[in-house]
């Protein structure tokens, strides 16, 4: 076994090889260093003023500090490598994204027909024409006397074409990228129901004659859902870091969410929360036991599409029995 200590030719004195494992001190102390450590450790201790040398010995190399700099190097490199210890970070390998952009494109593309068709003087079986607005709004004392359907009707109606584009162009981004990356049967879950509870936690706080409309607070859910997933995503060796998905999200809410005469900046904030709630339970299951199987995603698909048809039809039969 070749010594770990060796007189510098210059009559120096000794210099003893730094051990490959720093727990390791002595006669068992194994000083073979791989050529990038050797020169990563060289780099260290000559950043902090220690002499130091790489030699190569065999199939190794080895990195030599004089005798009396020797424990001053070990407790520099300790303190190094304590540091270090989990950079580079670890990043699990992303899942591929869903290519179901079209799908989720035509979804907007519906809500925005729809917003056309409450545009006209629409009556059933005689009746007078359907006043959408008046039927569908998140109004907040009806909806805390029970009228659950305008949690989600409200979701489907806008003020006007500016409201509806705005929605559906800041809105799409997100929208289509949570589709991608979740799936869009667990994605437009997610979104749903962060939308509905943002409106229903909004009408509880709001004044019985408080009225909004509008996607905005599903768009909202959906930056929610998104800072979320990244929190989760983000492992222990970067929680020092954990907060950075979050203050980038409530900036994002406090530039888009809180501009504009009508807009209900509490309805923004809590889809927002609901989104960042359902967001951290979504992708925890989702690390858990992966994405949803395909049939899987296939029926919660189906089931986020009924809701808003079924919301609807309350709503009108409502309507007609009252």
């Amino acid at each position: 076994m070749e010594s770990d200590t060796e007189i510098d030719a210059a009559g120096d004195g000794p210099w003893h090889a730094v051990p490959s494992d720093l727990r390791i001190v002595g006669v068992a102390a194994t000083a073979t260093l791989s050529k990038r450590k050797a020169s990563l450790w060289a780099l260290v201790l000559e950043a902090r003023s220690v002499p130091c040398r790489v030699e190569q010995r065999g199939g190794g190399w080895t990195l030599l500090v004089p005798e009396e700099f020797y424990l001053s190097a070990l407790e520099e490199l300790r303190h190094f490598e304590k540091e270090n210890r989990n950079w580079p970070p670890f990043h699990a390998q992303p899942s591929p994204l869903v290519g179901n952009t079209l799908a989720t494109l035509s979804v907007l593309l519906l809500l925005a027909t729809f917003h056309n068709l409450t545009q006209l003087d629409i009556s059933l079986f005689g009746t007078t024409p359907i006043n959408w607005m008046e039927l569908g709004s998140a109004q907040a004392g009806k909806i805390m006397d029970g009228q659950w359907w305008r949690t989600v009707t409200a979701l489907t109606l806008h003020s006007g074409v500016v409201h509806l584009l705005g929605n559906l162009t800041i809105g799409g981004f997100f929208i289509v990228y949570l589709c991608r990356d979740l799936g869009s049967g667990l994605a437009w879950t997610l979104l749903l129901l962060s939308g509905c509870l943002g409106t229903a936690a909004n009408a509880w706080f709001q004044p019985a004659y408080h009225t909004s409309v509008g996607a905005s607070t599903l768009v909202f859910g959906a930056v929610g859902i998104l800072a979320a997933v990244q929190v989760i995503r983000r492992k222990k060796p970067l929680r020092k870091h954990l907060f950075l998905p979050i203050a980038g999200a409530l900036a994002l809410l406090a530039m888009l969410g809180t501009e504009g005469e009508n807009t209900d900046i509490g309805a923004h904030l809590f889809g927002f929360v609901a989104g960042f709630i359902l967001g951290l339970i979504g992708e925890c299951l989702v690390e858990k036991t992966g994405r949803p199987a395909p049939v899987v995603n296939i029926l919660l698909s189906f089931c986020a599409a009924a809701v808003p048809f079924v919301a609807w039809w309350v709503a009108l039969h409502a309507d007609g029995a009252g």
